[in-house]
């Protein structure tokens, strides 16, 4: 069987937006858990830059443009699936520079892409609206001048930033949707309320991140809402990293070694990754 093309892909991930009910958009941070994802049938895949990051040893948001295109890349060629990328907030204040990000990625593989309307300065977390919105209509301009239908998801970051405004979230994603963006995408909503107000508010299909603590809903009570998009950013990064504390800790402070019981066995992931010789 042949490789599908980035066209391909791009019309792929495109349908899964079109039809009824939510999917879920698992986050990999790297090759092999990609490889994983693609195997267990799910059918698009979305980077997550704090998952990455961590797993190099650094802050979020301190990876830089360039080091996260060559991820991104390695991303996009490990898998059949239609790939997002996490472009955070586009790796520049200006417009330009975010539609310049955009076409970088869709060089680098990728079917899709999210730009934020995080500043990344403390002092003032998040870009004036209008700012914002000519950063995404930058981003649009730039992913419909490609020769596939890449897929734009704009995120209005206000509660990961401290500032749980509904009103104004719901403006901006607005604000984003005229902008022409494909799909909005507001981080940390964790109400049901909440979820269905965004939805309600827009045209377009709205994301939602899962796999946050105290938060109970399923894919089946999203879709009910309305939602049509299920991501879980760094949180299965996160989950890794709990196992991986919980035995490090095990073996310091008790000498033992109980979390093999709960390890997948080396079978089990030759299996999977084993290379399918070609139908």
């Amino acid at each position: 069987m042949n490789s599908p093309s980035q066209t391909d892909k791009a019309i792929a991930f495109l349908s899964l937006h079109e039809r009824a009910g939510a999917f879920i958009i698992p986050n990999p941070w790297d090759l092999g858990t990609a490889r994983v994802l693609a195997h267990l049938g799910f059918e698009a895949l979305a980077t997550t830059s704090m998952g990455y990051a961590f797993s190099t040893g650094k802050l979020d948001n301190t990876v830089g443009r360039d080091a996260m295109l060559r991820h991104i890349a390695q991303i996009a060629a490990a898998t059949h699936l239609p790939v997002s990328a996490d472009l955070e907030n586009g790796y520049g204040d200006a417009p330009e520079t975010a539609a310049e990000t955009i076409r970088l990625a869709a060089a680098a593989g990728v079917v899709g892409g999210s730009i934020e309307d995080a500043t990344g300065q403390p002092d003032r977390p998040i870009y004036e609206k209008e700012h914002a919105a000519d950063r995404i209509r930058a981003a649009v301009e730039a992913a419909r001048a490609l020769p596939f239908p890449f897929t734009l998801t704009a995120r209005a970051e206000n509660y990961l930033h401290g500032r749980p405004n509904l009103n104004d979230t719901i403006e901006r994603l607005q604000a984003y949707q005229e902008a022409g963006a494909d799909v909005l995408y507001a981080p940390g909503l964790a109400t049901r309320d909440d979820i269905a107000a965004v939805v309600r508010s827009l045209d377009r299909p709205v994301n939602v991140v899962m796999g946050l603590k105290g938060v109970p809903l399923s894919l089946a009570d999203l879709a009910a809402l309305g939602v049509k998009r299920v991501s879980v950013g760094s949180s299965l990064y996160r989950t890794a990293l709990g196992a991986f504390l919980r035995a490090a800790r095990e073996m310091r402070e008790h000498g033992t070694f109980a979390f093999a019981n709960s390890a997948a066995g080396p079978r089990e992931i030759d299996a999977i990754l084993k290379p399918r010789e070609p139908a």
